[in-house]
């Protein structure tokens, strides 16, 4: 019995599922109710919420009901789910968009009501109805199902789905928000529901790693350009910071304020393994839709990706473009391209440390000399693409701590070319564009101490620069040592040379002792460098006061008692050069005149000394008077009678002796050594300016002084030559012969000591070249030999013998004593 009463209960149950399967094909709204009874509670429950007419919208009432039915069966879920989608399904055939609409939403009701650990299969359901309404050709549809897609993805699921993939609709949000509808409100509407829906994918997928990898190629090359394609049609570009932009979730209603909002959403979610898979459509959107040129939307899309991405990994977006620089393009894109780069370097530099800082700029140096080896002269956009690395390049430097400027600047002229002997015009044009990488990098470097902005090495490659082919070059090189050298901001007021510097307002202070220090161990070679600069045949004038700049500056810079004497040393030498340098053109010589002037009148400006003042002074009065060429400004032409020349005015030159009394006047230790002879001689080789005078010490800048009793040469030895007696020199006489029988006094002793400990100190301490240039000769063995030969074989014009001396061999009394006789 029991049995059959089984079996009985089986039958009846498989005839109401059939009844019930029948009630859903043939029973709808607005059914007669005649099989309702047969009928599972949630599907009674859910037909109940649907009106008669899809005017009157969803009944409340019953939706309440079965919310509450969901919640206390969290089981049945699924199958309301399933039901409602059915329905809704059937309603989109049949064109009866009103009961859809009403689905949907009670589709959103249970989705936003339920939380459980079964709300996934729910969901499964849903998705498949948002993607059913998303398929139709109805825009009211395809934006209802986006608008329940994004509240969706607003909610955060308990369990994890492994199994639920996205790839439709990041294909179909991305197709909308490229919508061509000819009716423009349509269209836009279109337009940011595609938007909206790319951002709820985003934020749906980017936290959970358990789904779909959204950050696959497939899925960036359809949201990224989808994004980029609506920001490009705004009217107006404006960038803000992320801080300042409008954080309303999904609420704008304008496509590319939308679109940017979800663009900086996707960057800053992005992590250091995925920011390069978003910046290649974007260099690709770019590149495919030639959006560089003009750059104003290339600029404002990169400031946004760097206004949200993560600050640690800025610099990789800058190392992207800097890739991208010569991908497959003209001039004019590399320009732009560039352009844009300068644009946003300087925000990678504040987070960028240790060797991504090197990278960088190496990279920007490699594309600098890509662009100098292509030789494209006849492509103006060539010099704006390099102009624009320069500025990238100072750019990112601006934002660095300063030892970084200094490491920077150093590693940029490791790269510049120094052959000056097979140097070619490449090589030329790229030391020239490098030295401008170098200065841009300079300006945005504060000097504090000289030691500091100048290291060893460093100081070196600059001053082995100083004597570069081209005048350009070195013009260029004196403005970085301006930069570095000026921390006062009196550059602009010594650009040129002038005796007048009461009305310029210098600001001077006192040298440091780290200064004085700097100075003392690397004086010789920067005023070496500087005053061989000054005998070079090509100087134009635009060299001769950039030298004369950088000579004024570092004796602002290091005003002191220690320096002066230096300082007043170079400036005789310089003039001595002016008068004895054969190389030299008039204007050359006239400019060089002016400059050691305008730097003498400068000397008593930065320290008191009132006698010194006085004396310059009553040198340029009377060059005013009888010679104004010898006074800036400079000129790049001179026409000056025979009479006019600065050797044919010896009245008019600086004095060394009226120097040295001028400083002991006001107290100073004068140190100033006789320059090289005046006036006229020819020099066989140009010596360097310290091997006119004697260094007291370290300290000095001048040669070693070897003492009254110690010339290296004899002039005796040289047949034709008359040696006189020098300053220091004793003539021989009774006294002298007396004081050299009974020996050195104790104050000739010390001075010889003194002498000795000099000439030791020096040549344990002294640079190298330095020491090379005091040792040197003052003549060539081979141009000695010719003079002595000369000098034997000359024979007097007049071939009859004078003074019973047979013709054509000299008389004693004229091979000794030549002047007393014409020729």
């Amino acid at each position: 019995m029991p049995l059959k009463i089984s079996l009985l209960t089986k039958i009846m149950t498989s005839f109401i599922d059939l009844l019930t399967t029948l009630s859903i094909t043939l029973c709808g709204p607005g059914c007669c109710g005649c099989c309702s009874a047969l009928r599972p509670r949630y599907k009674r429950l859910v037909d109940n919420i649907f009106p008669a007419s899809p005017q009157d919208g969803l009944v409340k009432s019953n939706m309440e009901k079965l919310t509450f039915y969901s919640l206390s069966s969290p089981e049945k879920l699924d199958r309301i789910g399933e039901y409602l989608f059915q329905k809704a399904s059937r309603d989109i055939y049949r064109r009866r968009h009103g009961f859809v609409i009403i689905a949907m939403e009670a589709m959103d009701q249970l989705l936003v009501a339920c939380h459980s650990q079964t709300l996934n299969l729910f969901v499964e359901s849903f998705l498949k109805m948002v993607q059913k309404l998303l398929e139709s050709t109805d825009p009211q549809l395809q934006i209802l199902a986006t608008q329940s897609f994004v509240r969706f993805a607003n909610i955060e699921e308990d369990t994890p789905s492994y199994h639920r993939r996205y790839d439709f609709f990041v294909s179909k949000f991305s197709a909308m928000c490229h919508s061509n509808h000819s009716d423009k409100d349509t269209r836009e509407k279109i337009r940011l529901a595609g938007i909206q829906g790319l951002q709820g994918v985003i934020r749906k997928t980017v936290s959970d790693d358990l789904v779909e990898n959204i950050w696959e190629a497939q899925h960036m090359d359809k949201i990224v350009p989808s994004l980029l394609y609506n920001m490009q049609t705004a009217e107006k570009y404006e960038t803000v910071s992320c801080m300042e932009t409008d954080t309303r979730d999904g609420m704008e209603d304008d496509p590319p304020r939308l679109a940017e909002a979800c663009l900086r959403e996707l960057v800053g979610r992005a992590s250091f393994g995925h920011i390069r898979s978003v910046l290649r459509p974007v260099l690709t959107h770019f590149d495919r839709h030639e959006l560089w040129v003009p750059n104003d939307f290339a600029v404002h899309t990169f400031k946004i990706i760097m206004f949200s991405i993560q600050a640690q990994y800025s610099y990789s977006v800058v190392e992207s473009l800097l890739r991208h620089l010569d991908a497959g393009a003209g001039t004019r894109v590399r320009a732009a391209r560039a352009a844009v780069l300068s644009n946003i370097v300087a925000f990678a530099a504040g987070d960028s440390v240790g060797p991504s800082v090197l990278e960088i700029i190496n990279n920007l140096l490699t594309n600098l000399r890509a662009s100098v080896a292509r030789d494209s002269e006849k492509e103006s956009d060539e010099k704006l693409y390099q102009d624009a690395l320069i500025n990238a390049l100072g750019e990112f430097a601006d934002h660095l701590p300063d030892f970084q400027k200094i490491d920077i600047m150093m590693f940029i002229v490791s790269k510049i070319p120094n052959q000056r002997g097979k140097a070619t015009k490449a090589d030329f044009r790229l030391q020239s564009i490098l030295l401008k990488s170098l200065l841009k990098v300079g300006t945005t470097y504060k000097t504090t101490e000289l030691s500091k902005a100048f290291p060893a090495a460093f100081l070196d490659a600059l001053l082995r620069l100083s004597s570069a082919g081209e005048a350009g070059t070195r013009a260029l090189l004196q403005r970085i040592l301006h930069t570095l050298l000026d921390r006062r901001g009196n550059a602009p007021a010594l650009a040129v040379p002038t005796v007048d510097y009461a009305e310029l307002g210098l600001i001077v202070e006192k040298c440091s002792r780290p200064d004085l220090i700097f100075i003392s161990k690397h004086g010789y070679a920067i005023f070496s460098s500087l005053y061989d600069g000054l005998q070079l045949e090509s100087n134009t004038t635009e060299n001769i006061s950039a030298i004369y700049t950088t000579l004024a500056l570092l004796c602002v810079e290091l005003a002191s008692e220690e320096t002066v004497c230096d300082m007043l040393q170079l400036i005789l030498s310089i003039q001595q050069s002016a008068l004895s340098n054969p190389v030299l053109s008039v204007s050359q010589q006239c400019a060089l005149h002016a400059v050691a002037l305008a730097l003498a009148a400068l000397v008593p400006h930065v320290l008191v000394l009132p006698r010194l003042a006085d004396y310059v002074a009553q040198i340029i009065e009377a060059r005013r008077e009888e010679a104004p060429h010898l006074l800036p400004p400079l000129l790049e032409d001179y026409d000056l009678s025979p009479s006019k020349m600065p050797n044919k005015l010896p009245y008019l030159m600086i004095d060394q002796m009226a120097l040295g009394e001028c400083l002991k006047a006001n107290g100073v230790e004068a140190r100033l050594q006789p320059a090289a002879p005046y006036a006229g001689s020819a020099l066989a080789h140009r010596h360097s300016w310290v091997e006119a005078g004697a260094a007291q010490g370290r300290d000095s800048l001048a040669d070693i002084s070897a003492g009254p009793n110690t010339e290296l040469d004899s002039a005796n030895s040289s047949p034709g030559v008359q040696r006189h007696a020098g300053a220091g020199g004793e003539s021989v006489s009774l006294e002298a012969l007396r004081r050299a029988a009974g020996g050195p006094s104790d104050a000739e002793r010390r001075e010889a000591e003194r002498r000795r400990a000099t000439l030791n100190d020096t040549f344990r301490t002294a640079p190298f070249d330095h020491l090379l240039a005091i040792t040197q000769p003052k003549y060539e063995i081979k141009e000695k030999l010719e003079e002595i030969f000369n000098s034997l074989s000359e024979e007097p014009l007049l071939g009859a013998g004078i003074g019973g001396s047979p013709a054509g061999k000299p008389t004693p009394c004229a091979k000794y004593f030549p002047e007393l006789f014409l020729y």
